[in-house]
């Protein structure tokens, strides 16, 4: 993998994976932002935002920690969904007056970020050959077969 400087990275587990720190960043100012939302929404959209941000952080973890490409495959496309909610539901927080612009453009653009990053892993592990991490792979790798 490479960071944002161009330079080889090697990843050992998912907290070095920029999407992940992308992910759990956003979730994080998501549990921040619903804090101030009205008392009733507490079991609505605050629990639909929540569960929805903290899953796409989750999802790259348990995909990463599988250690198994077609695996960490469908995990991404899980978390994948999870962000599409996410951007849904804080549209929604946004109209309804609970999130005002300035907020919601920050978080939609954070979760934008996440999907293309999401994307670009999802291709750069289908691009993998037989043997070096593809969905056609055996199956159990280390950590570092994320490396490129």
């Amino acid at each position: 993998m490479t960071g944002r400087s161009g330079d080889r990275v090697k990843v050992r587990t998912y907290r070095d994976l920029e999407v992940w720190q992308v992910a759990y960043d956003l979730c994080r100012q998501v549990y921040q932002v619903t804090a101030r939302f009205p008392k009733p929404e507490t079991y609505g959209l605050v629990s639909q935002l929540r569960r929805a941000a903290v899953s796409v952080p989750s999802n790259i973890a348990e995909g990463m920690g599988r250690r198994s490409t077609p695996e960490f495959l469908r995990s991404l496309r899980i978390a994948y969904g999870s962000n599409c909610e996410l951007e849904t539901q804080l549209l929604l927080a946004r109209d309804l007056g609970y999130v005002d612009s300035a907020t919601y453009e920050r978080l939609r653009q954070m979760a934008a970020s996440v999907e293309r990053m999401m994307s670009a892993l999802d291709r750069a592990l289908r691009k993998r050959r037989p043997g070096q991490g593809s969905a056609s792979g055996s199956g159990t790798r280390s950590p570092d077969h994320l490396t490129t």
